[in-house]
């Protein structure tokens, strides 16, 4: 690879990484102050969407540091993963999706929400519009590098 390319990649497609990053370790701390500062309690869903949140913090840190823009293909397996769920989520906490579908039977409820910030945006829609974001500036990230 020339170093023009590299350049003109790091010009174009490295503030978006970051920006995804930002966005990530955001989310992440917040998903820590909710349950770990305020008590909000974690159900299963929401665990499945923190295991694909966390590591994009690191995987995208070192994608990063090291300008490695293959990161984005590691990451959008993540993304895909935690959108999906919170997709799923987000459909039964608005009773698309019955509640006899839902995994979490025993213990914590994935239907049920505890905090709305701006009287409508529940943990799982927030999820759900992170993901969205984080793969939104993943995929025009690549589509900068890839011209």
């Amino acid at each position: 690879m020339n170093s023009t390319k590299v350049t003109s990649g790091i010009q174009t497609a490295w503030p978006l990484l970051f920006a995804a990053w930002v966005l990530v370790t955001m989310a992440t701390l917040g998903s820590l102050f909710f349950s770990e500062i305020m008590g909000v309690p974690v159900c299963e869903l929401c665990w499945y969407q923190r295991i694909a949140m966390y590591p994009l913090v690191l995987i995208l840190a070192i994608g990063l540091l090291l300008y490695d823009p293959g990161v984005v293909r590691y990451a959008a397996a993540f993304v895909s993963l935690g959108w999906i769920i919170a997709l799923f989520q987000t459909l039964l906490v608005a009773g698309i999706i019955p509640e006899s579908a839902q995994p979490c039977v025993q213990g914590i409820p994935c239907s049920e929400t505890h905090i709305f910030l701006l009287g409508f945006l529940n943990i799982p829609t927030l999820s759900l519009l992170t993901f969205t974001v984080i793969g939104v500036l993943l995929f025009y990230s690549h589509r900068l590098e890839s011209s």
